[in-house]
């Protein structure tokens, strides 16, 4: 057998250069390059190997540094997001907190089912040096480090403690990165002595591999199952979630709407699978659903989900499906996802899985009156989100009337992208979305902090789309260091910093549970009140991003902000425009439910006026059985 002899990390990085994924004949380098930072865990070892490479020549694979563990993680999961789940990036990071900073990272990928590949440092596996700087000493065991926290939020986990072990390992990374049913972070732990240490390695584990990502086919009996119901059905509702997406179903989508008379509504995940002003798009479902959606869910007596996880969101707590006789179809490559609400499982790719329901309901439609219905209430709906993007609030703008700015601004396939805060409320009923890629909202997982970090990932998938990251001040405060990642790679993004110098979303929610908006604003203690509802703090949020490289353009009113998006759009590099809002909204009208707790019982009057309420609601919440 020929062998080459090479360290672990050095190794691992020619094999990570040599894998390919392949779907419908397309082949690309599923691990294009490799995020980082660097430290006494991984400086030697993964950070030698990739030195070695660039001189040597002997594996591309680039290196990016990044500024934040966490945010080179959020980068790789939207540049995977932006590929389809076809390509993804590795991130490495030191021993200690600079790998732990990569959990929160995991468990929104997993969450997102969002391929990613992290290599955490670990400490010494001989136990040589022990205990080593940042080692967690734990008394039930001396092989728990704090990289098992990574087993909860993996899809694969795997601790490489002799070199000969990354071979199977490497693998199994490999088929889980390409599984879309099973896909999501893939940690391989590398003690730092064991990334140093040589072994003969044989070259056919270097030998490029294509990882071929499969359509599985529908079970023909499933079909029959599911358009069975379908025919059966006299108001029935389509849910496209992010698998109507990642599997390019987009056409067959639309025509089969067009074909049935279906309406389709969608998830965070899924919007654009059908552009917003298609004939049968409805919009955003669930708690912060469009009218048209949610009155559509409430009658339906068939709803047919297509690449969703019905998501509380989605579902509005198990409350938007108020028929009680309202029956499932769900298409879906993920069986876990598939037979959720007792429904009838059509495990299959999602465009195969359409075409072939398409096929089996040639001659068959829904009635000309539900078609009808279907119009009065996307026109409804319309007249609700003009309203919103015309308000004329003052003396600061709402929020509603920047999105309407943004929506007039940018182009089809302008990438916007969002994560927490109000504005995945506001975007997901209001955002006119005609291309798959150009709405980028993280909700499986909404996760502060994304946004910025995000942005990088996507122009770096995408370089030709314009990429523009809506952020509010909670989530920007809490991880904006990549502005200067996207400043050294020369990256041109466009970031919106809407200030309102408080938690929006969190403070209203309070309100409306009873809690008074208490700790949800940026303010001085009150000496009084010993509360944080003193005077607005003086944070310059603007002035924090020109300190990282970016240019800075100010917006006042919803007028210079629609001037400066025209002047962040003509610019190269990397411009923030700030925006001061209103924290207290107007925010779109509500018109689905979400199940958050309200304390049972409390001396506040507020809180016992907002439980009668929630205990009102909690009556219409039930199990899809």
């Amino acid at each position: 057998m020929n062998t080459v002899r090479l360290t672990t990390a050095q190794a691992l990085v020619r094999f990570l250069a040599n894998q390919y994924s392949e779907r419908d004949g397309q082949e690309q380098r599923l691990i294009p390059g490799v995020w980082g930072i660097f430290g006494h865990g991984n400086v030697a070892g993964i950070g030698q190997a990739l030195l070695q490479a660039a001189v040597t020549q002997e594996a591309d694979l680039p290196y990016y540094l990044a500024r934040n563990e966490q945010g080179m993680v959020h980068a790789s999961v939207a540049y995977a997001k932006m590929r389809d789940r076809l390509a993804t990036f590795a991130c490495t990071a030191s021993t200690g907190p600079g790998s732990t900073n990569m959990i929160t990272g995991a468990a929104l990928a997993t969450t997102n089912r969002i391929p990613v590949l992290l290599l955490p440092s670990d400490m010494f596996a001989t136990r040589a040096a022990d205990p080593v700087l940042q080692q967690l000493e734990d008394t039930r065991g001396g092989d728990v480090t704090v990289n098992d926290a990574f087993r909860a939020v993996s899809k694969y986990f795997d601790r490489i403690s002799r070199p000969e072990q990354l071979v199977p390992a490497a693998l199994a990374a490999m088929r889980v990165l390409t599984d879309p049913a099973e896909t999501g972070a893939v940690t391989l732990a590398l003690p730092q002595d064991v990334q140093a240490e040589a072994y003969d390695w044989p070259l056919s584990f270097f030998r490029r591999r294509v990882w071929h990502v499969g359509r599985p086919v529908p079970e023909p009996s499933a079909v029959e199952r599911a358009a069975r119901l379908l025919r059966n059905a006299k108001k029935p509702l389509i849910v496209a979630g992010g698998g109507a997406v990642y599997s390019g179903a987009e056409t067959e989508l639309r025509a089969f709407a067009e074909a049935t008379g279906i309406p389709v509504a969608d998830t965070h995940a899924g919007k654009g699978a059908v552009p917003w002003d298609h004939p049968y798009a409805v919009g955003g479902i669930g708690s912060t659903g469009s009218y048209a959606a949610n009155e559509l869910a409430r009658e339906a007596d068939v709803v047919l989900g297509i690449g969703t996880r019905y998501s509380d969101f989605t579902t509005a707590s198990h409350t938007v499906f108020a028929n009680p006789d309202v029956a499932f179809v769900n298409l879906n490559v993920a069986r876990l996802d598939a037979v959720k609400h007792s429904a009838e499982p059509l495990v299959a790719d999602a465009r195969l899985g359409i075409q072939a329901l398409a096929g089996a309901l040639a001659d068959w439609e829904v009635s000309a009156d539900h078609r009808a219905h279907t119009r009065r209430l996307i026109a409804r709906t319309r007249e609700i989100e003009d309203r919103c993007f015309t308000l004329g609030h003052g003396p600061l703008p709402a929020q509603t009337e920047i999105l309407g700015v943004l929506g007039d601004v940018l182009d089809d396939r302008d990438v916007v992208i969002n994560a927490a805060g109000s504005m995945p409320g506001d975007l997901q009923q209001l955002w006119r979305a005609r291309d798959p890629k150009a709405y980028h909202v993280e909700y499986a997982y909404s996760c502060m902090g994304y946004e910025v970090a995000a942005g990088v990932g996507a122009k770096m998938a995408d370089p030709s789309r314009e990429v523009v990251v809506l952020v509010g001040d909670g989530s920007y405060l809490m991880m904006a260091q990549e502005i200067v990642t996207m400043v050294s790679e020369g990256l041109k993004v466009i970031i919106v910093l809407v200030q309102n110098h408080g938690f929006a979303s969190i403070g209203a929610l309070s309100a409306s549970l009873g809690s008074q908006r208490f700790g949800t604003k940026y303010r001085y203690r009150n000496d009084d009140s010993g509360l944080l509802d003193g005077s607005v703090l003086p944070v310059d949020l603007a002035a924090n991003a020109a300190s990282l490289g970016a240019d800075v353009l100010h917006a006042t009113s919803v007028e210079e902000f629609r001037s400066a998006m025209e002047e962040a759009k003509a610019a190269t590099r990397t411009t923030v425009v700030h925006v001061e809002t209103d924290l207290y909204g107007p925010n779109p009208p509500g018109h689905g439910w979400w199940d958050v707790p309200v304390s049972e019982v409390s001396a506040l009057d507020t809180t016992r006026t907002a439980y009668e309420t929630y205990a009102a609601h909690k009556q219409t919440q039930r199990h899809y059985l």
